[in-house]
């Protein structure tokens, strides 16, 4: 089992959504993937927790969410407690930099290295801790 990511949990579940990492940018991108009809085959991944861009996805069966920077108790962590979807917040590699995000202190070479070590990467959420949430790579 490789664990390419960890990060704050949301809420503790034995749900564990695999699919294919893809990265939102913006709310064009995410109306794109609904429009797609491939949403469910994806982990989504966004830069924060306040992403309220991400609302038409969970409302549309959105299966697991990373996100690089926020809090459980953020907008977004409320919703996915709300929508029972795994989420993994602040997630940083454990691999790498170990670079790990701090309010007002990290800059955009973070989010990039998470984007480019997780996107398009086939993985399993693993929310079932109480307080860590891990991104395990499927070995294929």
């Amino acid at each position: 089992m490789t664990v390419l990511a960890e990060g704050m949990n949301v809420f503790e579940t034995d749900k564990k959504p695999s699919g294919t990492v893809c990265y939102l940018l913006n709310p064009q991108s995410v109306i794109s993937l609904i429009d797609s009809g491939k949403l469910r085959e994806h982990i989504l991944l966004v830069r924060g927790g306040t992403t309220t861009f991400l609302a038409p996805a969970l409302t549309m069966g959105a299966i697991g969410i990373i996100t690089m920077s926020g809090a459980p108790e953020s907008h977004l962590g409320i919703l996915t407690r709300e929508f029972q979807t795994p989420c993994v917040m602040t997630a940083y590699l454990t691999e790498g930099s170990g670079s790990r995000y701090v309010p007002g202190e990290t800059d955009d070479s973070h989010f990039d290295e998470i984007v480019e070590a997780l996107n398009g990467k086939n993985v399993v959420l693993d929310c079932s801790d109480e307080a860590v949430g891990k991104v395990v790579l499927l070995e294929e």
